[in-house]
């Protein structure tokens, strides 16, 4: 008997891919429409019809303004019918159409004559069709009916017209306004789906009120709210509250706080496991408000429902983030997770193992994950591949079964992304264990071996070739590299080739060895092989050349390039062959982001240079261009750095006019793009006085005016400024514009005889961010390593109080005008710590590089600045530039 029946459930199977819908196409469909014509119609061969035309619809399929316009009045005809059924399809349907206003009269008065219909059905739907295709014309005259269908005894009615509430906000927010007192009243529902829509609206009308929010909040934590759907809005608006609020200086105590703990203990599961995300999610969290809500999600995680189990785990893993030890006590309820059917439940219950196991339960994780990492797909074992990186890096003594377990899967199958995450994890455990080293470069050659992805191939040979010679045998990689030679794509024989010379540049007694192995690629079939093998033969002095200084060779191998690639390509097209070498030197330096946008006023254009550029090296040429085109700044020497345009006016006056700001050794020089924007004028003699007062390290050396602006004509006036030689002087400066203005007639010749005026522009500030350039490094710890720690300083600050950790990293970052390297400038979210790592030029061409260490504590944040340069009182400076700033 039992055979039948599972060959029955395999042709179910078979069959579970059929759609009623298969093969449809709307011409046919537009035919079968002419059913809604009928002079006897047929509710369900109709409602079939319509069902096929939404079907269209939603996939994709348009309609021409005709074939729109014979459906929908087709469909308008199925109003006579009395079928409660095909009633809702027509009102599906003239939503889904969104008729145009000449439209829309044409049901207006059969949607208004069932909005006011005794079947409750009937009115439901017409307040939502209706609210959805009319305009506030139509809105305003019914609007009393939608404020009595708020308050209808019905909840299907009253919800259909707070949902359209809802949206009617967003397109007519001052109708919905005056609705507040209904919608207070059915926040006192007793229906529960009406007192959540009822609070949902409510809400959306005060939004941009704080303090009217903060009395919602208030009032409605007073326990009125039944609904538990209504309650988990309440609680995000309760976090919301108390995000904006700070706490009671003298208890330390949360506001609202007691509200979230007393949901903890609602009979809904939903809004015991909001109230339990509330409080795990705010800022500055302590262990003692924590405790209640962790307790709750450990009851959740021995649920029989999955959805439970997978949301408490969840939450607890972002806890685990910031909070590891307040985790602790549920790692033997997440311990029978790993076995969970629900892949996701059990890789969260990994990760978050991962993250609050101790010591002594490494091993015992690592062999439950060994048999767990087949079933699951690419993207979960990435994550357990990240947390296990963490943590070997918390414990580094457990090193070698981790770099193990890592090297293992590295063999197994999987995709690009898979196998990247697992390098990456051991290239940061080489760099962060030295112990590591040996074994885990050992895991990547073999790796190398049978890689497919180009990519990992040429990253782990460049990482090898950095630390490869670093080691105690560095011979034994010379062959895994060699082989790429032979047996790999041209590019990564072309990298193979450059380890193989860092190699030779580092080890004397491996230099013949390498010597024989890069004349070998002399002969190779790619250009770039066989030029990279050249270079690097010549470079390191083999066949009775000239190598290069040791130190050179090892600054050329290993060094990072000091200037931007892009700035690099546009110097060289640009550079035209001649006797005179290419100079590296005259390449600019500064990584030029996007200048800040022009405000655009009607009727204004950008003006002048302060314009957005069409590349960054074309902007850093031009203004170097018109600077020394210029015989008055002719002898200021070479220009360090130009600043992106600051605005001095607001948007829509008189004149605009920005500032730039260019910096030399001695000199600072304003250059004022300024623009006319009234027509019947010209201005002449168009200067700008500067008031150096609040500047005393400046002097004022040559003013250029210039001579005509004639309306929405661009131009440029200078004033230059001397200053102590290679001193970051700062300072503000008040400015104002003065010039002589002529009117100008309608055949646009202007009056010989002018006025003097004068317009008050915003104040300017030389900063100490304007000395320093943003250079980035390809390799940040190589370049900190290689600078060495003789000019060294370290010290720590208190920051303040800030809202948050990302405020006080970016707000460091814009002081120092530095660039951030290795994306560190971002920071994660609910992050209690962290480092940011950033490069630049300080005037003088002297290269700096930072490390800041942040960390919070509440909302006080502290910070640890360590500096390396190439001088110790730039590094004193930069010391000093954080402690004033």
């Amino acid at each position: 008997m039992a055979q039948p029946l599972v060959k029955k459930d395999d042709d179910r199977d078979d069959e579970a891919d059929y759609s009623p819908f298969l093969g449809i196409e709307k011409g046919a469909v537009l035919q079968e429409a002419r059913v809604f014509n009928d002079p006897q119609l047929d509710p369900r061969r109709c409602s079939q019809v319509i069902t096929k035309l939404l079907y269209l619809l939603n996939q994709g399929e348009t309609f021409t303004k005709v074939e729109a316009t014979e459906v929908f009045f087709a469909v308008t005809k199925l109003f006579q019918s009395k079928d409660t059924g095909l009633r809702r399809m027509v009102y599906l349907m003239i939503k889904e159409l969104s008729p145009s206003a000449d439209e829309v009269i044409i049901v207006t008065s059969s949607l208004m004559k069932d909005m006011n219909s005794k079947t409750d059905m009937y009115r439901a739907n017409a307040i939502r069709v209706l609210c959805r295709i009319t305009d506030g014309t139509l809105l305003t005259q019914i609007e009393r009916y939608l404020k009595q269908a708020i308050v209808d005894k019905n909840p299907v009615v009253a919800s259909a017209a707070l949902v359209s509430g809802v949206h009617i906000l967003q397109t007519n927010p001052e109708i919905v306004k005056r609705w507040s007192n209904e919608v207070q009243e059915a926040v006192q529902s007793r229906a529960a789906l009406v007192q959540f829509h009822a609070l949902a609206l409510l809400h959306q009308i005060r939004q941009n009120d704080r303090l009217a929010v903060s009395k919602l909040v208030t009032s409605l934590t007073r326990g009125t709210v039944r609904s538990p759907l209504a309650r988990c809005l309440l609680i995000r608006y309760t976090s919301q509250v108390i995000r904006e609020s700070s706490q009671n200086p003298q208890t330390g105590d949360r506001p609202f706080y007691d509200y979230l703990e007393a949901c903890l203990r609602h009979k809904a599961e939903m809004v015991i496991f909001e109230a339990a995300r509330a409080i795990t999610e705010l800022s500055g969290v302590t262990s003692r408000e924590l405790t209640p809500a962790i307790t709750v999600l450990q009851l959740f995680l021995s649920s029989s429902k999955p959805v439970l189990r997978f949301a408490a785990v969840r939450t607890l893993n972002k806890v685990a983030m910031t909070h590891p030890l307040a985790v602790t006590n549920c790692n033997i309820d997440m311990e029978s997770l790993i076995s969970d059917q629900n892949r996701s439940i059990a890789t969260l219950a990994i990760t978050t193992l991962l993250k609050t196991g101790n010591e002594s339960s490494v091993d015992r994780l690592m062999k439950q994950i060994t048999n767990f990492m087949s079933d699951i797909a690419d993207e979960f074992k990435i994550v357990v591949v990240e947390a296990i990186r963490s943590l070997c890096l918390k414990f580094p003594l457990k090193y070698r079964s981790l770099m193990n377990f890592l090297s293992n899967i590295l063999r197994e199958e999987g995709g690009f992304e898979y196998k990247k995450a697992i390098v990456d994890s051991i290239v940061i455990l080489i760099r962060d264990i030295p112990d590591a080293k040996e074994s885990g470069l050992f895991h990547l050659c073999e790796f190398i071996e049978d890689c497919e992805f180009t990519y990992l191939s040429t990253q782990i040979l460049h990482f090898l070739g950095n630390e490869g010679p670093k080691t105690s045998d560095p011979s034994k990689y010379i062959r895994y590299i060699y082989n790429r030679v032979i047996l790999e794509n041209p590019t990564v024989r072309a990298g193979a080739v450059s380890t193989l010379a860092k190699f030779g540049a580092l080890v004397d007694a491996l230099k013949p060895r390498i010597f024989v192995l890069l004349r070998r690629c002399l002969f190779d079939s790619d250009d770039e092989v066989r030029d990279r093998a050249t270079l690097y033969l010549n470079t390191l002095g083999a066949d009775g050349f000239v190598g290069e200084t040791e130190k050179d060779v090892k600054e050329f191998l290993f060094d990072s390039l000091d200037v931007p690639l892009v700035n690099l390509q546009t110097s060289l097209q640009n550079y035209e062959p001649s006797e005179e070498p290419f100079d590296i030197s005259s390449v600019p330096r500064e990584v030029k982001t996007q200048p800040l946008a022009e405000k655009k006023a009607t009727g204004k254009k950008p003006a002048g240079l302060g314009a957005p550029p069409s590349g960054p090296p074309s902007t850093v040429d031009a203004y170097e261009k018109l600077l020394s085109s210029i015989s008055e700044f002719s002898s200021f020497g070479k220009l360090f750095k130009s600043s992106a345009p600051v605005e001095l006016t607001e948007a829509e006056t008189e004149y605009a006019v920005n500032v730039v700001k260019h910096i030399y050794d001695g000199h600072v020089v304003f250059q004022y793009n300024c623009t006319n924007t009234i027509p019947t004028q010209l201005l002449e003699n168009v200067t700008v006085f500067v008031d150096s007062s609040e500047a005393e390290e400046f002097e004022e050396v040559v003013s250029k005016p210039l001579r005509t602006l004639p309306y929405d004509s661009p131009g440029q006036t200078f004033v230059a400024f001397g200053k102590p030689e290679g001193v970051p002087a700062v300072g503000k400066f008040s400015n104002v514009l003065k010039f002589i203005v002529k009117e100008v007639d309608s055949s646009g010749e202007a009056d010989d005889d002018g006025v003097e005026d004068e317009y008050q522009l915003e104040d300017l500030e030389v900063v100490p961010a304007d000395y320093m350039l943003k250079v980035g490094v390809a390799n940040f710890r190589n370049a900190w390593e290689s600078m060495g720690d003789d000019c060294e300083r370290v010290d720590e600050y208190g920051l303040g109080v800030r809202e948050s950790l990302a405020e006080a990293v970016s707000a460091v970052i814009n002081i120092l005008g530095m660039q951030p390297c290795e994306g560190t400038e971002n920071v994660p979210n609910n992050s209690r710590s962290h480092n940011c790592l950033l490069s630049g030029v300080f005037i003088g061409n002297i290269r700096v590089l930072v490390r800041l260490a942040f960390g919070i504590d509440g909302r006080q944040v502290a910070m640890k600045l360590s500096v390396r340069s190439e001088d110790q009182s730039i590094s004193d400076a930069i010391h000093d530039i954080v402690a004033n700033g």
